[in-house]
């Protein structure tokens, strides 16, 4: 199951972001999975639960978008989603596309206390 090591990377990373900008806890941290990206979410929430124990992140969920498979079409240039993995452009009917969404694993958000007063002391 790779999506254990995806939670433990993406634990470090957001960990490390903590760190570097001096926040003080971590709430939730929010994904953007593509269809295509080979990542099941569900198991990915399952990894995140058991590698957050013990660290900074043990109180902070794990928010996952599941991102559908967009496409271009090469002929006539128009985006359309893909359902049922059915690529066929609706209006010109070529099967000739290009991906445009649905490999992504990307973190969009991290929603944190700072840990810094208005004064500019450190809490």
């Amino acid at each position: 199951m790779h999506e254990l090591s995806i939670a433990q990377s993406l634990i470090t990373s957001v960990i490390r972001e903590k760190e570097s900008r001096g926040l003080s806890r971590i709430h939730s941290i929010g994904m953007r999975i593509g269809l295509l990206s080979g990542v099941l979410p569900d198991a990915l929430q399952f990894g995140y639960e058991a590698a957050r124990e013990g660290t900074a992140l043990e109180s902070a969920d794990l928010v996952i978008e599941e991102v559908p498979v967009r496409v271009r079409c090469r002929m006539c240039r128009q985006e359309f989603e893909v359902e049922d993995f059915a690529i066929r452009c609706p209006g010109c009917l070529s099967g000739e596309v290009d991906v445009v969404n649905g490999y992504e694993i990307d973190i969009v958000f991290i929603e944190a206390e700072t840990g810094i007063r208005h004064d500019g002391e450190q809490k």
